[in-house]
């Protein structure tokens, strides 16, 4: 699992086709709503749930992927880009796990990523 209180993502930007790391893990009725990507990792929202991939090692064969259930969210804050500083952020809080916190970059909608947070959670 990835030490969250300790490893942030840096600079996610959208990738569509990174949802593809976690196609295997989804579950019938779960679809990929969007995914955000960096050099090797990501993030990856689900209609179910947040997925977090961590690549490892050189060759980057090895990938550590978290689940992080809708339904465990008790809260969560958004920090939108400004005119100069372009980049935004994402700290939500798991039940279970603690605080998550994910930094965007370039044109992120961080209300889109609020809307589906919330349409899942609340």
């Amino acid at each position: 699992m990835i030490d969250f209180e300790n490893k942030g993502f840096f600079k996610l930007k959208q990738d569509a086709s990174y949802g593809e790391k976690v196609a295997d893990l989804l579950l019938d009725d779960e679809q990929i709503v969007d995914s955000y990507k960096t050099m090797r990792d990501g993030v990856v929202f689900t209609t179910k749930r947040i997925i977090s991939v961590n690549v490892q090692g050189i060759t980057g064969s090895k990938k550590d992927f978290t689940s992080l259930p809708y339904k465990n969210i008790v809260a969560y804050s958004i920090e939108t880009s400004g005119t100069f500083d372009l980049d935004s952020e994402l700290e939500i809080y798991f039940s279970a796990v603690g605080k998550v916190r994910f930094e965007f970059s370039g044109k992120t909608s961080m209300l889109e990523v609020s809307k589906i947070i919330s349409g899942h959670a609340l």
